[in-house]
Formats: C-alpha cells, sequence, structure tokens
C-alpha cells in the first residue's frame, strides 16, 4: 500500500517520519470488525445469534473498551466463528457495505489529523488487531499509506482455518512499528501515534510523540503519569461532508480557476457582440 494513497513532500535532509494509529475507537468510532456483522449475516457466514453476540460485543467495547482477558476471548470467538469462511466472498461484502458502514463512523478529528500528517510529509500507518480483509480497504478509504492488520490462516480450498498467522496486538504491534522504522528509515524520536486502549502503551513508547485518544481509564491514568497528550475525539463525520464544508485546497484552486475562465469568456464574448454590433 506504500505511495498509494498520498505522495506527501518530504525533507530528504532528515529521516523520514511516520504517524502510527490503532483504529477502533480512534480513528472510528466502533470495532471495525463487529461493526460487519449484520453484512456478514446477509451474506449467510453467520447465524442470528452470532449477530446478536457480535451486538452485545460491540456494546461492551463502547462502554468501557476491552481489557487483555476480554480481547483474548474475542480474538478466539472470531477465530473460532470464521473458521470455513470464503476469504474472497469475506472481501466482496466488505467491499460493498465499506462506504455505508465504516464512512459514517469516521472521527473528523482523526481525518483532520491524518491530513495534516501527510501535508506534514509523513507516512501514516494504521496499525489495528482487526483482520486484514477488513482493515486494509478501511486503509484505503482514509489514504493511509501502510497496513498493520491480524492475518488468519488461509487453507488451500480458500476460506479460513480459524488460526491465526499474525496478531497484530499489545506488544507485537510495537514490534511492527520498529519493524518499519528500520525497513523504511522512521526516525521513531520523531514519529507520532495514537490509541485508546492501555494494550498499545508499548506502541505509544516507542515513538517520541504519543498520544492517548478516547483513553480507556488504564491508559488514562497512564498517559497522565508520563505527561502524554490525551485528545478527545467524538465528532463521527462522513469524508464527503468534511469535503463540502472544508474544501481542500486543490478543489479551490481548480473552482478559482474555472471561475476566471468563465469571466474572461464572458468579456470575450461581450466583447465580439459589441464589435458586431457597431
Amino acid at each position: 500500500m506504500a505511495g498509494a494513497y498520498a505522495q506527501p513532500v518530504e525533507n530528504h535532509s532528515l529521516p523520514r517520519t511516520a504517524a502510527f494509529f490503532d483504529l477502533d475507537k480512534t480513528v472510528i468510532a466502533k470495532s471495525s470488525t463487529l461493526t460487519f456483522s449484520k453484512s456478514f449475516y446477509q451474506g449467510g457466514l453467520i447465524n442470528r445469534r452470532a449477530v446478536l453476540r457480535t451486538a452485545y460485543a460491540q456494546f461492551v467495547f463502547l462502554a468501557g473498551g476491552a481489557d487483555h482477558d476480554q480481547m483474548e476471548r474475542m480474538r478466539a470467538y472470531l477465530s473460532a466463528l470464521c473458521r470455513g469462511w470464503n476469504v474472497q466472498q469475506v472481501k466482496e461484502i466488505v467491499a460493498e457495505t465499506l462506504h455505508d458502514l465504516i464512512d459514517p463512523i469516521i472521527y473528523d478529528e482523526a481525518a483532520s489529523l491524518i491530513e495534516e500528517h501527510h501535508t506534514a510529509g509523513r507516512d501514516v500507518v494504521i496499525v489495528s488487531t482487526s483482520g486484514a480483509e477488513v482493515v486494509e480497504p478501511i486503509g484505503e478509504l482514509l489514504g493511509a499509506d501502510r497496513v498493520v492488520a491480524t492475518r488468519m490462516v488461509v487453507g488451500d480450498d480458500g476460506c479460513f482455518t480459524g488460526e491465526v498467522e499474525y496478531y497484530a496486538y499489545g506488544p507485537t504491534k510495537a514490534e511492527a512499528v520498529k519493524e518499519l522504522a528500520v525497513s523504511e528509515g522512521y526516525d521513531l524520536s520523531r514519529c507520532y501515534a495514537y490509541s485508546d486502549s492501555a494494550t498499545d502503551i508499548p506502541m505509544l513508547s516507542a515513538v517520541g510523540h504519543p498520544h492517548a485518544v478516547n483513553p480507556d481509564r488504564a491508559l488514562r491514568r497512564e498517559a497522565l503519569a508520563r505527561g502524554w497528550p490525551i485528545l478527545d475525539f467524538n465528532h463521527p463525520v462522513r469524508l464527503k461532508q468534511r469535503l463540502s464544508v472544508a474544501p481542500r485546497p486543490a478543489i479551490v484552486a481548480a473552482a478559482a480557476i474555472g471561475a476566471a475562465a468563465a469571466t474572461a469568456g464572458l468579456v470575450w464574448y461581450a466583447s465580439r457582440r459589441r464589435a458586431t454590433v457597431s
């Protein structure tokens, strides 16, 4: 995904930098995986009981976040739930419902931060515990340069086996950030990171500019103790609405050029008309 969605202007006299974003409750207002449960039900992947259970899990997640034990139970449940799912079908369902489900729950504040980091020449990397089949399309929607996400084992039949190949969680996120720093040449002391969960303290500690976003109680205590900035995001908004409220400079410039061209055309037409009459 590198460079596919943005062309940042970089200062080549300095090491490269990046901004690392957790996804759920940091960039979007809900759990990305659980948000698609109704779509998976309509696609025949899960039954009504599973829909109700994921709805309850979403409620618990939104009410107070999820600690380590809850995350482990959720991981085990979701791994077992997706066993036998056809990977291509999952991707198609996500692609078909992405804009309807995810676009309305993107935090305006997070979208603005992503734009600001790109303007400053930093790469934007989404680092999420959710599955790659869900996170990668969301990363593309957000304009992220890279995505780190959980990967499930896929069998020869093209279906999930229920086993986890790579679990992007806790210390593993921090390891991924450090590996990217080596491969991409990021100076971590000048990089930024954002998360809502205490389970991401290792990732936040790996960079020079950590931020707690809508933090759970444990992360809030840690942020206060370490002097980390605490940000409150509470304005989900569709990306199209953001563009209509605050057009990007390129769009404004194009509109201005178009208006100038139209004015020049009218002046030319009026002068020709006067010359013809006289």
